[in-house]
């Protein structure tokens, strides 16, 4: 077609096409013009049509390149005035329209009625001109006009509009919940002594919940092609779910809240917030919390109740201890007393406030502080306690102001009493480093060091006689002047210069030999010397000050060195300060080996490294 909206539309040999670009109101009234003239589209695929008209329905198929094409019917014929007149309105109520399918007849060239069959694609163009122009059931329709159906049936429908959605908040974590369930072990069993989750812990950066961005509905069109438009959805801000220690973090694949620090969840009506730490004022016990183990500090208010674990950083108790409390580097700090259970920090401090009785308290790394202890095993970096009752205690330093009946094995050892209890003896343990393989390692290597010396000044000493030779020193001095330019030998000379460098090559590979192997020693003579000079301040560092000064001996004590080697001490040192109390007690208990530095009953003792003095 020439003009108009119709010259988007174009008919060839293969079909009618129309131009893509041309899709929407541009195409509509194109189609319109079409109907118009008393024409339809022969073997019209109504599917392409409704989805270049409205945007509805499957997507337009494409070509070999990707590029969507629109091929909108065989043909387009005329709708001849005789044929029209088979078809009858439709009946439009609620959104449908109906259709009364009955009997047709047509005269023939004699004037004879025949029957006569409707055509889907005149249905199509008739159904247009009556204002149906959305939402034919091509399908039904067909079938109505193939099997010859009588009656009413329903051949078009509206569409109606799609709701939206809300924008809506969704949990991202499973972990936001709090779960009284057994907690569930890696090999399938059940602890019946934890909770599942009874304090939530959250990681920094962790996210917490997600907002989920409204939804636009899809336009739904009514028979006549008029869009019918959905409410529009809500919004939400995210900001009003995150709370301190959260935050807001808008990234390309969502809006997220956000954990800014590693701690625990609390919830205040929508809001979250992560803090550092947990407040709990219900006690520990198999009906409030089971066993915990926690991921950041924690502060009780109740009982620690018999044979519960509480497990965390900082961990403090304002009540009686009668569990178990593990640190994992934080301070523990017991503000009441601890009976019969266990305080132990891997890498920190432990304090108790009240009396430990019965107890365990270890700290590996750190200091053990104590007012009054009473039959407990006590290990740590330092131990600091103002009175002791029938204890074994180890440590590197040891200070107490009154120790009965104790067992001490410490490097440095300060009492300001200390005496017997009932039939629990008084005893003393210094660890003094034994520094013997140390000083032979030392003299080993200082030898070593030394030989070392010796085998490179008779490398240079060989070196010296060879490049003393006459016909060497000639060739390295007319060699050296070659190389810099200084001397150009004439075609004569060279003969005499190469048979003087082929007499003297034995000796210049010789010189090459020693002088790498010179290089050899040297290097092993600097890795020796380092190495001496790092067992030097090894063994500077374990003779430091070991000492013990008790100032008032109340009753039967005794005293004894008892040699350890350093390295081992060292390196093992941790995992002493960790042993189960019966292994303590088995190695204070057994003097094996000790030597005797004290025995009395009364008076003062004072020893450090190479000084002693009794009184």
């Amino acid at each position: 077609m020439a003009g108009g909206p119709e010259a988007c539309i174009a008919c060839y040999d293969d079909g009618v096409w129309c131009d893509v670009a041309a899709l929407g109101p541009t195409l509509l009234a194109a189609v319109d013009s079409v109907f118009l003239r008393n024409q339809y589209f022969s073997g019209l695929d109504y599917p392409v049509l409704i989805k270049a008209l409205y945007g509805h329905g499957p997507a337009l198929p494409r070509n070999a390149r990707g590029e969507p094409v629109l091929r909108l019917a065989d043909a387009m014929r005329p709708f001849s005035p005789v044929r029209r007149s088979l078809y009858r309105a439709a009946r439009i109520a609620d959104g449908e329209a109906e259709y009364y399918f009955e009997q047709l007849f047509l005269p023939d060239a004699a004037g004879i009625e025949q029957p006569a069959r409707l055509d889907i694609d005149e249905f199509i163009a008739d159904m247009w001109m009556k204002g149906v122009r959305f939402g034919i059931d091509v399908d039904a329709v067909r079938a109505a006009i193939a099997d010859g159906s009588l009656g009413r049936i329903v051949v078009a429908r509206r569409l109606p509009p799609s709701p939206g959605q809300d924008a809506r908040v969704v949990e991202v974590s499973a972990e936001l919940h709090r779960s009284d369930a057994p907690r569930q072990l890696a090999n399938g069993k059940l602890d019946l002594m934890s909770f599942q989750n009874r304090f939530p812990q959250i990681q920094a950066g962790k996210r917490l919940l997600q907002k989920l961005p409204r939804v636009q509905g899809a336009p739904g069109f009514d028979l006549s092609g008029i869009a019918l438009v959905p409410p529009p959805p809500s919004d939400l801000e995210l900001a009003d779910w995150s709370g301190a220690g959260t935050a807001v973090e808008r990234v390309p694949d969502g809006e997220f809240v956000v954990a800014q620090q590693d701690g625990f969840l609390s919830v205040e009506g929508s809001r979250l917030s992560v803090g550092d730490k947990i407040v709990s004022r219900d006690g520990v016990s198999a009906r409030t919390t089971g066993n915990l183990q926690l991921e950041g500090d924690y502060e009780e208010f109740g009982e620690v109740q018999e044979n519960r674990i509480v497990e965390g950083d900082s961990i403090t108790v304002h009540a009686d201890v009668f569990g178990n409390v593990l640190s994992r580097g934080g301070v523990v700090c017991l503000n009441r007393n601890l009976v019969g259970g266990s305080a132990r920090n891997a890498n920190g401090p432990v304090q108790v406030v009240g009396v430990a009785s019965a107890a365990t308290i270890q700290s590996a790394n750190g200091e053990v502080r104590l007012q009054r202890a009473e039959n407990c095993t006590i290990t740590g970096a330092t131990v600091r306690i103002v009175e002791a009752v029938n204890c074994d205690i180890m440590a590197d330093v040891v200070e107490i102001g009154q120790a009965e009946g104790c067992a001490i094995a410490a490097r440095r050892i300060a009492i300001e009493r200390a005496a017997p209890r009932g039939h629990s003896e008084m005893r003393v343990f210094v660890l003094r480093p034994d520094c013997g393989r140390i000083d032979e390692a030392i003299a080993m290597i200082r030898e070593r060091v030394g030989e070392f010396g010796r085998l490179a000044a008779q490398r240079r000493a060989v070196m010296a006689e060879l490049t003393a030779r006459e016909e060497v020193s000639s060739y390295v001095r007319l060699a050296a002047r070659v190389r810099k330019g200084e001397l150009v030998l004439t075609r004569e000379q060279q003969p005499a210069f190469q048979k003087l460098a082929a007499s003297v090559a034995p000796a210049l590979k010789q010189m090459a030999a020693l002088t790498q192997e010179v290089k050899d020693i040297e290097a092993e003579q600097g890795s020796g010397m380092a190495l001496l000079a790092r067992l030097d301040q090894q063994r500077l560092e374990h003779s430091g000050a070991v000492s013990v000064a008790i100032v008032q001996v109340g009753g039967e004590l005794t005293v004894r060195a008892l040699n350890v080697e350093p390295d081992t001490a060292a390196a093992e040192r941790s995992a002493i300060f960790s042993l189960a109390p019966r292994e303590i007690k088995a190695r204070l208990r057994d003097a094996s080996g000790a030597e005797l530095l004290f025995a009395g009953a009364g008076g003062s003792f004072s020893w450090s490294t190479g000084m002693v003095h009794a009184s």
